[in-house]
Protein backbone atom coordinates (compact mmCIF):
# COMPACT_ATOMS: atom_id res chain seq x y z
CA UNK A 1 0.00 0.00 0.00
CA UNK A 2 2.86 2.40 0.64
CA UNK A 3 3.96 2.18 -3.05
CA UNK A 4 0.67 3.54 -4.41
CA UNK A 5 1.09 7.05 -2.95
CA UNK A 6 4.72 7.14 -4.09
CA UNK A 7 3.75 5.99 -7.60
CA UNK A 8 0.92 8.54 -7.68
CA UNK A 9 3.25 11.32 -6.56
CA UNK A 10 5.88 10.40 -9.17
CA UNK A 11 3.25 10.27 -11.93
CA UNK A 12 1.77 13.57 -10.80
CA UNK A 13 5.20 15.22 -10.84
CA UNK A 14 5.95 13.80 -14.29
CA UNK A 15 2.65 15.06 -15.69
CA UNK A 16 3.05 18.44 -14.03
CA UNK A 17 6.52 18.78 -15.53
CA UNK A 18 5.29 17.89 -19.03
CA UNK A 19 2.19 20.10 -19.17
CA UNK A 20 3.92 23.50 -19.01
CA UNK A 21 6.47 22.35 -21.59
CA UNK A 22 3.68 21.25 -23.93
CA UNK A 23 1.87 24.57 -23.46
CA UNK A 24 5.05 26.58 -24.01
CA UNK A 25 5.92 24.57 -27.13
CA UNK A 26 2.54 25.37 -28.72
CA UNK A 27 1.94 28.89 -27.34
CA UNK A 28 3.77 30.66 -30.18
CA UNK A 29 1.95 28.64 -32.86
CA UNK A 30 -1.43 29.19 -31.19
CA UNK A 31 -0.79 32.91 -30.80
CA UNK A 32 0.26 33.15 -34.44
CA UNK A 33 -2.86 31.26 -35.57
CA UNK A 34 -5.09 33.55 -33.49
CA UNK A 35 -3.33 36.62 -34.91
CA UNK A 36 -4.17 35.24 -38.36
CA UNK A 37 -7.87 35.00 -37.38
CA UNK A 38 -7.75 38.67 -36.35
CA UNK A 39 -6.07 39.67 -39.62
CA UNK A 40 -8.50 37.58 -41.70
CA UNK A 41 -11.41 39.25 -39.91
CA UNK A 42 -9.96 42.68 -40.71
CA UNK A 43 -9.21 41.99 -44.37
CA UNK A 44 -12.46 40.13 -45.06
CA UNK A 45 -14.39 43.28 -44.11
CA UNK A 46 -12.23 45.44 -46.38
CA UNK A 47 -12.48 42.95 -49.24
CA UNK A 48 -16.20 42.26 -48.66
CA UNK A 49 -15.26 38.58 -48.54
CA UNK A 50 -18.21 36.93 -46.80
CA UNK A 51 -17.06 33.28 -47.24
CA UNK A 52 -13.72 33.97 -45.51
CA UNK A 53 -15.38 36.06 -42.81
CA UNK A 54 -18.00 33.40 -42.06
CA UNK A 55 -15.32 30.69 -41.85
CA UNK A 56 -13.80 32.50 -38.86
CA UNK A 57 -16.78 31.76 -36.62
CA UNK A 58 -17.67 28.66 -34.62
CA UNK A 59 -21.10 28.52 -36.27
CA UNK A 60 -22.75 30.15 -39.26
CA UNK A 61 -25.93 30.81 -37.23
CA UNK A 62 -26.34 34.23 -35.61
CA UNK A 63 -28.04 32.76 -32.53
CA UNK A 64 -25.01 30.53 -31.81
CA UNK A 65 -22.46 33.35 -31.58
CA UNK A 66 -22.48 35.79 -28.69
CA UNK A 67 -22.39 39.35 -30.04
CA UNK A 68 -22.94 42.18 -27.58
CA UNK A 69 -22.44 45.93 -27.73
CA UNK A 70 -22.23 48.05 -24.57
CA UNK A 71 -22.86 51.78 -25.02
CA UNK A 72 -20.64 54.32 -23.34
CA UNK A 73 -22.64 56.39 -20.80
CA UNK A 74 -22.73 59.79 -22.54
CA UNK A 75 -23.62 58.10 -25.84
CA UNK A 76 -26.41 56.21 -24.05
CA UNK A 77 -27.80 59.45 -22.52
CA UNK A 78 -27.98 60.95 -26.01
CA UNK A 79 -29.73 57.86 -27.42
CA UNK A 80 -32.28 58.06 -24.58
CA UNK A 81 -33.40 61.47 -25.85
CA UNK A 82 -35.15 59.73 -28.75
CA UNK A 83 -35.45 56.23 -27.25
CA UNK A 84 -36.19 56.62 -23.53
CA UNK A 85 -36.20 52.85 -22.97
CA UNK A 86 -32.62 52.42 -24.27
CA UNK A 87 -30.36 50.45 -21.95
CA UNK A 88 -26.60 50.13 -21.71
CA UNK A 89 -26.34 46.54 -22.96
CA UNK A 90 -29.45 45.41 -24.80
CA UNK A 91 -29.64 42.15 -26.72
CA UNK A 92 -30.46 43.21 -30.28
CA UNK A 93 -30.97 40.17 -32.52
CA UNK A 94 -30.39 42.21 -35.69
CA UNK A 95 -26.96 43.27 -34.37
CA UNK A 96 -24.86 40.19 -35.02
CA UNK A 97 -21.78 39.02 -36.85
CA UNK A 98 -23.69 38.24 -40.06
CA UNK A 99 -25.25 41.72 -40.17
CA UNK A 100 -21.76 43.23 -39.96
CA UNK A 101 -20.44 41.44 -43.05
CA UNK A 102 -23.73 41.80 -44.94
CA UNK A 103 -23.60 45.56 -44.31
CA UNK A 104 -20.01 45.73 -45.53
CA UNK A 105 -20.80 43.71 -48.68
CA UNK A 106 -23.89 45.79 -49.50
CA UNK A 107 -22.20 49.15 -48.99
CA UNK A 108 -20.42 50.90 -51.86
CA UNK A 109 -18.09 52.36 -49.21
CA UNK A 110 -15.04 50.67 -47.75
CA UNK A 111 -15.52 49.34 -44.20
CA UNK A 112 -12.52 48.63 -41.99
CA UNK A 113 -11.96 47.76 -38.37
CA UNK A 114 -8.50 48.64 -37.05
CA UNK A 115 -7.01 46.98 -33.98
CA UNK A 116 -4.35 48.09 -31.49
CA UNK A 117 -3.06 47.05 -28.07
CA UNK A 118 -3.90 43.41 -28.79
CA UNK A 119 -3.60 40.90 -25.96
CA UNK A 120 -4.00 37.13 -26.47
CA UNK A 121 -4.36 34.61 -23.64
CA UNK A 122 -4.61 30.91 -24.48
CA UNK A 123 -4.00 27.46 -23.11
CA UNK A 124 -4.08 25.94 -26.59
CA UNK A 125 -7.76 24.97 -26.50
CA UNK A 126 -9.54 28.20 -25.58
CA UNK A 127 -8.43 31.78 -26.01
CA UNK A 128 -9.35 35.27 -24.98
CA UNK A 129 -8.40 38.21 -27.18
CA UNK A 130 -8.79 41.85 -26.26
CA UNK A 131 -7.88 44.99 -28.17
CA UNK A 132 -8.80 48.58 -28.78
CA UNK A 133 -10.65 49.05 -32.04
CA UNK A 134 -11.80 51.81 -34.35
CA UNK A 135 -14.37 51.25 -37.06
CA UNK A 136 -13.91 53.21 -40.28
CA UNK A 137 -16.56 53.92 -42.90
CA UNK A 138 -14.95 55.12 -46.14
CA UNK A 139 -11.86 56.16 -44.16
CA UNK A 140 -13.79 58.06 -41.46
CA UNK A 141 -13.87 56.74 -37.89
CA UNK A 142 -17.51 56.16 -36.92
CA UNK A 143 -17.02 54.41 -33.57
CA UNK A 144 -14.33 52.99 -31.32
CA UNK A 145 -13.83 51.24 -28.01
CA UNK A 146 -12.53 48.01 -26.56
CA UNK A 147 -13.41 44.61 -28.01
CA UNK A 148 -13.04 41.14 -26.54
CA UNK A 149 -13.33 37.80 -28.29
CA UNK A 150 -13.57 34.28 -26.93
CA UNK A 151 -12.19 31.64 -29.30
CA UNK A 152 -12.13 27.86 -29.31
CA UNK A 153 -9.66 25.62 -31.12
CA UNK A 154 -11.56 23.11 -33.23
CA UNK A 155 -10.53 20.46 -35.72
CA UNK A 156 -10.90 23.26 -38.31
CA UNK A 157 -8.64 25.67 -36.40
CA UNK A 158 -9.35 28.62 -34.14
CA UNK A 159 -12.93 29.91 -34.30
CA UNK A 160 -14.60 32.98 -32.79
CA UNK A 161 -17.26 31.95 -30.29
CA UNK A 162 -18.29 35.31 -28.85
CA UNK A 163 -17.64 39.03 -29.24
CA UNK A 164 -18.35 41.83 -26.76
CA UNK A 165 -17.42 45.43 -27.37
CA UNK A 166 -17.87 48.88 -25.93
CA UNK A 167 -19.02 51.61 -28.29
CA UNK A 168 -18.02 55.22 -28.29
CA UNK A 169 -18.80 57.66 -31.08
CA UNK A 170 -19.05 61.38 -31.82
CA UNK A 171 -21.47 61.75 -28.89
CA UNK A 172 -18.92 60.31 -26.46
CA UNK A 173 -16.41 62.40 -24.51
CA UNK A 174 -13.02 62.73 -26.19
CA UNK A 175 -10.38 60.58 -24.54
Amino acid sequence: MSLAPARFTALTLLLAACLPAHAARNAAADTQAIEQVIESFRTSLINKDKPTYMSLFFSDKAEDIGWQVVSEDVRLQDIRRTKPDAIKARQIPANNFIALIDGAVASPKTKEEKFSNTSIQTDGDVASVSFDYSFHDDGVITNWGTEMWQLVRTERGWKIFSVVYSMRDARSPKE
